[in-house]
């Protein structure tokens, strides 16, 4: 056992000041152990206390909540009430009054309004309480209110673009679980954007929200030769269902402008150019089971968004179909000599659309799709493109197109001394991707004309090397095209090939 004299002197003594680093390591971990040992003995005999009264029938009297003062009581009732015996139509098992609690404190965390350290504690009520029966049980939890309002700010990088943003949030404003959140953003591309949202969940419940919203924003497109200006705002209903399917249904009401054309503008830029207002209606689902957003190891994700705008009492002037299905997925990748998850994982993407014209309103004249209504495809979406460079163009302008493709795989390897728990990895990869023009969609043919001044081009097949050291371009195998780009934080070295191909300019398409 250590002694002062370990320490180099009396501890004991406030004017000592020597002290053995290696004894004070040593105690500090004795005490570290001490500890973990008093924790899991306390662990242990709360596990057999609860396997020892798990089918014990109990009657939950009473709930109490402590730290809530700023959310109202009749929303907490619409939480808690249920789970009151009287409101019941028999008694609990110990074990099922636990996981019905633990959900409900579960559902105080997901709104957002009180910090993760929510405690329960399970006690018997007053014996002397008439009232009271011996299977009654009284639950207190006691929780913390984060703060109504928050505000951040800094910088973003990424995709091509840098920028400065503020935040704004303000929570739980009606004592419902109620937000409002105010962003503004300045960038190199988006030179301007302003954003309101409110927000505020159903029945009690967050797996039921709505919100509101408003935008204000100005972008700069220098691959179309021109700036876009939006002003609009939505409202959305979203709903979870058993097994985790997200659903989003909303309303969309927004008038563009394309503005600021470049002296060389290309004739489908300039024929798109001016105001336009866009009314419609949108669905999303998304069902995702990855254990990590961005480097997963192991799940998939599956995702469809469907959008009608113009169509029958939806009015506005552009009318279309608009679906996608974008779908991903994670194995992981065992190492011989590796316990456990090696950070070695491959993972695989696809992702596709179509845009297809309707008649405006009631009418039956079907129109071509517009500009900015369009897909685009290039850079984060297939590496070795800038941005935007895949698909039709007029000229040096990308148009869009109305129908895409792209997909790829990735092998992500750990860092060496990082960990597999580290963020940083490193990625063999391989993708492709075409961006397609309709044509004639009163007659459904969408073969294009060979006649015709758009150029498709999009990248067949495309491997590449990362690294985080330099910048390079791609590099084309055969067919004598490339597009120069830049990658700011690494440099890729890229194995692929181009074709180019004739498509139909949507100035052609206005003659049919």
């Amino acid at each position: 056992m250590a002694s002062p004299k370990d320490f180099g002197g009396d501890l004991f003594d406030p004017k000592s000041r020597k002290i053995n680093p290696k004894a004070q390591e040593q105690l500090e971990k004795t005490i570290e152990e001490h500890n973990h040992a008093y924790m899991r003995q306390k662990l242990q005999e709360l596990d057999g206390l609860i396997n020892n009264n798990a089918t014990l029938p109990v009657t939950i009297s009473s709930i109490q909540l402590t730290g809530g003062a700023k959310t109202r009581r009749s929303f907490l009732d619409r939480i808690f009430h249920p789970l009151l015996s009287v409101n019941r139509d028999g008694p609990y098992t110990f074990i099922e009054a636990l996981r019905e609690v633990g959900l409900a404190a579960n559902k105080l965390r997901r709104f957002g309004i009180f910090h993760d350290d929510i405690s329960i504690t399970v006690a018997k009520p007053d014996p002397t309480d008439p009232s009271s029966t011996i299977s009654d049980i009284d639950i207190y939890l006691k929780a913390r209110e984060q703060g109504r309002l928050s505000f951040r700010s800094g910088t973003d990088v990424g995709e091509l673009e840098g920028s400065a943003y503020t935040n704004l949030s303000l929570r739980n404003i009606f004592g419902g679980a109620e937000s409002l959140t105010i962003n503004a953003a300045f960038g190199t591309r988006t030179t301007s954007s302003y954003s309101a949202t409110f927000n505020t969940p159903l029945f009690s419940d967050p797996d039921y929200q709505v919100s509101i919203d408003a935008l204000v924003s100005s972008t700069s497109k220098p691959w179309a030769s021109h700036d876009e200006g939006l002003k609009g705002g939505g409202a959305k209903f979203t709903w979870m269902t058993k097994g985790a399917h997200m659903h989003e249904f909303g309303y969309t009401g927004v008038w563009r402008q394309i503005t600021s054309l470049a002296v060389n503008a290309s004739p489908t830029i300039r024929h798109d150019a001016g105001d336009s207002i866009k009314s419609s209606v949108s669905h999303i689902w998304t069902k995702e089971s990855r254990d990590h957003p961005f480097i997963p190891q192991r799940g998939y994700m599956l995702k469809t968004i469907s959008e009608i705008a113009g169509w029958g009492p939806l009015q506005g002037d552009v009318a279309f179909w608009k679906s996608e299905v974008h779908t991903a997925g994670a194995l992981p990748i065992p190492i011989p000599g590796i316990k456990g998850d090696s950070g070695v994982s491959l993972t695989g993407s696809f992702r596709g659309g179509i845009l297809y014209p309707l008649a405006q309103g009631f009418g039956s004249t079907i129109k071509p799709s517009r500009t900015n209504d369009r897909f685009q495809l290039g850079c984060a979406d297939v590496r070795g493109f800038k941005l935007s460079g895949l698909g039709p163009r007029d000229g040096d302008d990308a148009v869009g197109g109305d129908v895409y493709t792209s997909g790829g795989l990735n092998l992500l390897f750990p860092l060496p001394r990082t960990g597999k728990d580290s963020a940083l990895r490193f990625q063999v990869f391989a993708n492709a991707g075409r961006l397609l023009a309709l044509k004639n969609y009163d007659s459904g043919d969408e073969k294009g004309n060979e006649d015709t001044s758009i150029t498709q081009k999009h990248q067949s097949i495309h491997l590449a090397f990362i690294d985080i050291t330099r910048k390079t371009r791609s590099t084309p195998l055969r067919n004598g095209f490339s597009d120069k780009f830049e990658v700011t934080a690494g440099w890729l070295i890229v194995l692929g090939y181009v074709n180019e191909m004739k498509m139909p300019s949507y100035g052609d398409m206005m003659e049919h």
